[in-house]
């Protein structure tokens, strides 16, 4: 690092997608300052849980074992069309009943673990960009302070400051509804956990814990409101009442919060020296539960390419990957969520699609195709030739392994955050082909404990994010990825 840099990175923003990146960052040697302008952290999660690829991406990190009891649900939906996500190999509607909170909370530890410097009660103000860094300024308790980094990655959420700062264009469609959730208590609710569609809307109910519920309303016609401030529970429960006929007011809510349906994403994820993660970037519908997902694989896409830049060992092109790859999913995102909420929230006009989807919904194809989609398991990269092996792009399937220190499941093998090389067919040359990137790139030689687990690959070469970026037998070729993606060899 620069002696006239105070970090690598500055990240603004400590939510889920921020506290991954910064981990993410320190794995990959890279120094990195978390400002949140909160003094500590509310305690509220408007997300109860991730998707299947998230579970993957903590999985490859070693962070399972922190979430104590984690279960997943194999049933979920798609528009409130109810379907079994298994048809799917390795999928499932993701784990469910984890508040944000204790997942924010899992990341912080680790991100603090590996030495990052949080900084809670530091606001962004501003930022000024050159050839060589990041100048940022911030509201800090003791005043003002500024701070200079090689890069800047605003994780700030939808309404981002870091975006607005710099300059990115957020181009997309405004909210047409608006719509509440609370966590209420010390009333009776009936669960609707998929939620139930009434004549004047959409209720879903769901228990937390005893005495608990986290209920959502959207009533039609309710148009989309520009709040600053937080509305009250009696807004919510009137709401509820008129939907419903039930009187849920003589409850209280634990916190009360809106949304909309509002679909937006920056037109680029880089400007410079700034980029953005997360909700960021991108903001839509609240639908099966993705937006925290999507979050954490944007970090898990950006880190260790942004680690490798600043240690002077990333290709030209390496940085420019990360719009290219992550622009392209959440694009995806947004067109999936936007015909979740047509389907779910439409009013009677909506109904014949609802019914359509019923009937597509009971060929195996698209429960497949539909999984995919929701799990995040059907991501494919173009980094590719047209004639790559089909791995290529995808994520490595987490599947077993016989080594000779024994038995080890593909997501073990990547906790430390460095490229790894399978050797499936104990070639000398292909783990030869690595010699000059061995400082970057782990080899494992071993035999799959599934006959197909790999695709047939004699090897395969995995990038830290656990995203395949080549497969094969022929030497060349991979030398040619290790380039791509580790940089030049070191020279002896």
């Amino acid at each position: 690092m620069d002696a006239k840099t105070d970090a690598d990175v500055v990240v603004i923003g400590a939510g889920p997608a921020g506290l991954m990146l910064a981990a993410e960052l320190r794995l990959g040697g890279a120094s990195v300052v978390v400002a949140e302008r909160l003094a500590r952290p509310t305690g509220q999660s408007r997300g109860l849980g991730f998707t299947a690829r998230a579970l993957e991406t903590f999985d490859q990190r070693g962070l399972v074992p922190r979430f104590a009891g984690l279960e997943t649900s194999p049933m979920g939906h798609f528009g409130g069309v109810q379907f079994d996500y298994t048809v799917l190999r390795d999928a499932h509607f993701g784990a469910r009943g984890i508040p944000q909170s204790r997942t924010e909370a899992v990341l912080e530890d680790r991100a603090r673990e590996l030495g990052a410097d949080i900084r809670r009660g530091w606001e962004f103000q501003a930022l000024e960009q050159d050839e060589d860094g990041v100048t940022v300024t911030l509201l800090s308790p003791d005043g003002e302070r500024r701070l200079r980094a090689a890069y800047l990655v605003g994780a700030d959420g939808g309404h981002s400051a870091v975006r607005r700062a710099g300059g990115f264009d957020f181009p997309g469609t405004p909210a047409t509804r608006g719509m509440y959730l609370a966590d209420v208590s010390g009333v009776a609710i009936r669960p609707r956990p998929l939620g139930e569609r009434l004549e004047g809307g959409m209720v879903m109910a769901a228990p937390l814990a005893e005495g608990v519920d986290r209920i959502i309303v959207c009533e039609h016609g309710t148009p989309p409101a520009d709040r600053s401030e937080t509305p009250e529970f009696a807004e919510v429960a009137a709401a509820w009442q008129r939907l419903t006929g039930e009187d849920i007011s003589g409850g209280s809510a634990d916190w009360v919060s809106s949304f909309t349906d509002a679909t937006r994403q920056v037109t680029e994820y880089r400007r410079g020296r700034v980029l953005l993660v997360g909700d960021a970037a991108h903001i839509h519908l609240p639908a099966g539960g993705q937006g925290l997902s999507i979050g954490v694989q944007d970090a898990a896409n950006l880190g260790w390419k942004l680690a490798a830049a600043v240690r002077g060992r990333a290709p030209a092109s390496l940085l420019d990957s990360y719009h290219a790859e992550r622009h392209p999913v959440g694009a995806a995102l947004l067109s999936n969520t936007v015909a979740q909420g047509t389907v779910f929230l439409g009013g009677p006009e909506s109904q014949p699609l609802r019914d359509l989807f019923a009937e597509l919904i009971g060929i195996d194809a698209v429960k497949r195709h539909l999984a995919g989609r929701v799990s995040h398991l059907d991501v494919r990269y173009r980094i590719g030739t047209p004639d790559a092996h089909p791995l290529v792009g995808r994520r490595l399937p987490p599947r077993g392994l016989r080594t000779a220190a024994g038995e080890v499941r593909s997501p073990e093998l990547l906790h430390a955050a460095q490229g790894v090389l399978l050797d499936l067919a104990d070639a000398p040359a292909v783990r030869e082909a690595t010699a000059g990137w061995k400082d970057r790139v782990v080899t494992v030689t071993g035999t799959p404990l599934e006959a197909d687990a790999f695709g047939g690959a004699a090897a395969v070469l995995v990038r830290p994010d656990g995203y395949v970026a080549w497969a094969g037998s022929d030497a060349e070729t991979l030398r040619a990825a290790l380039s791509r993606w580790f940089g030049a060899p070191e020279t002896v």
